[in-house]
């Protein structure tokens, strides 16, 4: 070869890299009217009316690389969020939140949002046409307000069964509304038995129970069927209202089997899509309730007047407006759960099962205990530990925070320099590629034993 032909072939290297044309064509809405024509590896026009195959380089031409290993995530590297919410989130939930905008109310949205109410339906397991999905911005809290707001009237008699600090906020937010709250309180780590329960069911007419599947204050787990076949039998009429904000995608909910009236959470738990959705799962029988009020709604955003025909119209795929929805979020959750309905339940929640059961052993093994010290009490997604004694939160967290890991501090008030809170749900368990739980436990042991407690 010539040092003129070496030359030249250097020069169109060269000009290939300053060529303004894009070697392939942007994946983009309207990419192809605005791009031009594209190229092979050799610099051949391909006509768009003959698209062919690309030609691959000459072995010479692209040095060999060896494969990246497979990472679990493409996010930027952070501390493995493991408390009760939010939790980790998987990479293509992330990635629909960066959905282009849309009108809220024109008809590939609302398409999005038929189905997403569609598949809550599955991810509740109702079949019944009378019950109820609704999505509405804001936190779980809202669900308090919407239960409270919507099927609660002033005077009302509400029977609240207290596993902990959520159970005192949810009967805050009842008589806020005026109705009368008796709270059913049971010991720290521990839950109403049901002949309590029974007997107070039988003391006095209430118009709703509520009971909080799991506490995320202290990780007790309350078992839903057999308080339902109790309400049936001693007060059929009651409406059995579940917060599932820290159990709905980690603990099983059979809503039309188990015949419960009400089941609320948010999105940033279980459930794996980002904060922001308050999400509740309604009966036939609630809405009917809801329907023959003696008094109007006081309040107007979470008002069921309002939105009920709102959702109704959202999953019959026909645009409707009260309040503007969150399109990114709602198409977050559409993917969230899509990912969870692509396995079926059961193996999801034995995934959250096994690794609450691997959790709870290393608790065991470093000679700690549990807020909830009974095997029924303990629930799937989260795990309530009490540090030695001696040791509070802030010896501990910061110490898993530098090892890349971040646990939640107690919230029970009585006992809340005492505890630390793990969360395991979702994808750090489920996605076979994640290691948050080893990192989890294996952190655990080390901070302890930096602190001074022999493990």
């Amino acid at each position: 070869m010539t040092s003129r032909t070496s030359a030249k072939s250097r020069l169109n290297l060269f000009s290939k890299h300053l060529d303004s044309k894009p070697f392939l064509e942007l994946n983009t809405p309207f990419s192809t009217e605005r791009s031009g024509s594209i190229e092979d590896a050799q610099g051949n026009r391909i006509p768009r009316n003959k698209p062919q195959e690309l030609k691959k380089p000459e072995p010479e031409q692209l040095p060999k690389k060896e494969e990246p290993p497979k990472m679990a995530s493409a996010q930027a590297p952070h501390p493995a969020l493991m408390i009760p919410g939010p939790i980790e989130f998987d990479d293509e939930v992330l990635k629909s939140m960066s959905f282009y905008s849309e009108s809220h109310v024109g008809q590939p949205f609302v398409n999005c949002f038929s189905e997403v109410l569609q598949n809550l339906r599955k991810l509740f397991q109702t079949t019944d046409p009378a019950s109820q999905p609704f999505v509405i911005s804001g936190s779980g809290t809202l669900g308090w307000d919407q239960v409270a707001a919507n099927l609660a009237e002033p005077g009302d008699e509400v029977l609240v069964l207290h596993t902990g600090y959520f159970a005192d906020s949810f009967a805050d937010c009842f008589e806020t509304y005026g109705a009368k709250v008796t709270q059913l309180k049971a010991p720290i780590g521990d839950r109403p038995q049901l002949d309590e329960i029974e007997k107070a069911l039988k003391e006095k007419k209430y118009k709703i129970v509520t009971v909080t599947h799991v506490d995320t204050s202290t990780g007790v787990l309350s078992e839903l069927k057999p308080l339902s076949d109790l309400v049936q039998k001693v007060s059929p009429e009651t409406l059995l209202v579940v917060d599932g904000v820290c159990s709905v995608g980690s603990e099983e909910i059979r809503f039309d089997d188990w015949k419960l009236d009400v089941v609320l959470t948010a999105s940033q738990k279980a459930i794996g899509c980002p904060a922001g959705l308050s999400i509740l799962m309604a009966s036939g029988k609630a809405i009917e309730v809801f329907k023959n009020r003696k008094t109007r709604p006081t309040s107007y955003f979470g008002s069921w007047k309002n939105w009920l025909p709102i959702m109704q119209n959202y999953e019959a795929k026909k645009p409707s407006y009260f309040a503007t929805p969150s399109p990114q979020l709602v198409h977050a959750l559409d993917t969230a759960l899509k990912q969870i309905l692509s396995r079926p339940l059961e193996q999801r929640f034995a995934d959250h099962k096994a690794a609450s059961k691997k959790i709870k052993q290393a608790v065991t093994d470093y000679g700690l205990k549990q807020l909830a010290s009974k095997p029924e009490n303990q629930a799937n997604g989260m795990t309530a530990i009490y540090l030695p004694e001696g040791i509070t939160p802030p010896d501990v967290l910061p110490n898993l925070l530098k090892k890349g890991v971040i646990f939640a501090g107690g919230l029970h008030k009585e006992i809340a320099t005492k505890y630390i809170r793990c969360g395991h749900m979702g994808v750090s368990v489920t996605d076979p590629n994640r290691k948050d739980l080893t990192k989890a436990i294996e952190s655990l042991k080390e901070a302890l034993t930096e602190v001074g407690h022999k493990v």
